[in-house]
């Protein structure tokens, strides 16, 4: 807590972040005025022991719970209608899911680092900001708790409505294509998982140093005295939205395969299934190629704040 006060006048050396990323990043003696903690371990075993460990996989669980809960209940709410015009319709849905994820993602970033999906946990983990054993970890309770959600928002339609409406699962619209719906899954996955890296940079923390902050980064979840600004979650709630407006009429937008394996899962049907392997393979695809583009290239270009 020491210090703490000082965050805004001192600005980047308040911002540590964990991995040493690009050419450019591999000496700490080059003029920066911000700090760069080592990647994490592949295995990281005393986080067994830990309970930070499990309190931080709990958050994930109870936060993917009520994604999908708000969430697909709200698809569920814009299907029973008659007419769409007495819905909130698709920009509805997407402010929704952009939404959630910006109160869930500014409710859990100090305690897990709020990824709420697979796809931004494969690619943190590709950029060395936490261990294979948390990631794995994360992953399973996201799915679980999507799962949980999905089957909570079942119970409250009935089983027959819930199946007649395809329960909120994803697939590809007729008059796509499997590789159409892989490209905006691909596409999609890509601007949200760069988003989470560029809010959440040290480079950017350093820059912005006159916004307020609040405790922990999304990346760096080992740290509770490091910082992310208050505004990280809103520009990735709005990146959720924008992609859900654009890839709602191609496959309702998964970009998170543990949203579209839970709502599969309790939809139970063979549409759920046909195409499931794009949102999986698309958004990791796409996760991957957001954190090598953002450590490899945008990182790579030297940077001091004035």
């Amino acid at each position: 807590m020491e210090g703490k006060e000082e965050d805004v006048s001192l600005g980047a050396n308040k911002f540590p972040e964990r991995q040493p990323i690009g050419t450019a990043a591999q000496s700490q003696d080059d003029g920066k005025d911000y700090t760069e903690p080592p990647p994490a371990p592949l295995f990281e075993p005393s986080e067994l022991t830990s309970w930070s460990f499990y309190r931080a996989g709990i958050a994930e669980f109870v936060a993917t719970f009520l994604f999908l809960y708000i969430t697909i209940l709200t698809v569920m709410g814009v299907n029973r209608a008659d007419s769409k015009c007495a819905t909130v319709g698709i920009q509805g849905i997407a402010w929704a899911f952009g939404g959630m994820i910006f109160a869930l993602v500014y409710c859990t970033a100090g305690i897990s680092g709020g990824h709420i999906n697979p796809a931004v946990t494969f690619g943190l983990f590709l950029a060395r900001k936490l261990s294979l054993t948390r990631a794995v970890f994360y992953i399973v309770m996201q799915v679980l708790g999507a799962i949980v959600g999905a089957g909570v928002v079942k119970g409250f339609e009935g089983k027959t409505f819930y199946g007649k409406h395809n329960g909120g699962a994803n697939f590809v619209a007729p008059g796509y294509t499997k590789g159409d719906g892989l490209g905006a899954e691909i596409v999609g996955t890509f601007i949200l998982v760069y988003t989470v890296f560029s809010a959440t940079d040290a480079k950017r923390n350093a820059r912005d140093s006159h916004v307020p902050h609040m405790p922990s980064t999304l990346i760096n979840i080992m740290h509770a005295n490091e910082s992310i600004t208050l505004l990280a979650p809103l520009p990735i709630g709005f990146a959720v939205f924008l992609v859900h407006l654009a890839t709602i009429p191609i496959t309702g937008t998964g970009i998170n395969p543990a949203r579209s394996l839970g709502a599969a899962i309790i939809f139970n049907k063979d549409l759920g299934w046909d195409d499931h392997w794009i949102f999986w393979v698309g958004p990791f695809i796409g996760a991957a190629l957001a954190a090598l583009y953002h450590q490899v290239v945008i990182r790579a270009i030297p940077f001091k704040s004035k």
